[in-house]
């Protein structure tokens, strides 16, 4: 059902402005059209319903698959936009859906850390350098702060705290010839998350801290 994602983006809106202190700065800077990956740093259930209120967009993204087990959570995630992801080994389903979604013109929103993190960024996966090594599509970094407070989905009615989304510009990833190595995957995951950690303030940094901070 298409009217979910509308309906609870304005309830979202509607909880962000009369509890919390949300701000969204670069919104400019989303491309109108195109494929698009947006990156961003993970410190909350709500990190991903925060992203759709303050990108112009449809967005889509990934979601543990325990989170899909009651039939009621499942159509109410899928209807949102949410995928099933496993995370214990490689998915090759929620794999392959994301590149449809990207192959498609759609925008994908990827936490490249993989799980949530409690404040400072953790090593991220390479999962996200291959995903867009094999579609070229753009990447919107993004900074996300003020979510470290609200662990708990629930907090979605009640964002309390002051909240600030800063949105980067678009860059694309280097192009290599034939099937990158394990360094060079490594080197692109870095350049990634360095996208975002100029996007947040140093005590956010951590373990991308870099010697200049």
């Amino acid at each position: 059902m298409e009217g979910v994602y509308p309906l609870c983006n304005f309830l979202q809106k509607g909880t962000l402005r009369i509890f919390g202190d949300w701000k969204v700065t670069g919104a400019e800077n989303v491309p109108p059209t195109g494929p698009l990956v947006i990156v961003a740093n993970h410190m909350s259930n709500m990190d991903p319903s925060l992203l759709a209120v303050s990108i112009s967009r449809r967005i889509r993204f990934l979601a543990k698959d325990g989170l899909f087990k009651l039939r009621v959570a499942e159509w109410f995630l899928r209807s949102y936009g949410a995928f099933p992801v496993n995370r214990e080994g490689v998915d090759v389903s929620a794999y392959r859906w994301t590149l449809d979604q990207i192959k498609s013109g759609g925008v994908i929103v990827l936490f490249p850390e993989g799980t949530r993190n409690h404040g400072r960024l953790i090593q991220a996966k390479s999962g996200v350098a291959n995903l867009v090594m094999r579609t070229k599509a753009p990447i919107l970094p993004v900074g996300i702060t003020g979510t470290e407070r609200l662990g708990s989905i629930f907090r979605v009615l009640n964002p309390t705290g002051r909240i600030r989304v800063n949105i980067g510009e678009p860059f694309s990833l280097p192009d290599n010839e034939g099937k990158p190595g394990k360094d060079v995957m490594e080197s692109m995951m870095t350049m990634v998350m360095h996208k975002i950690t100029d996007l947040l303030p140093e005590e956010y940094h951590g373990v991308y801290t870099r010697a200049s901070d």
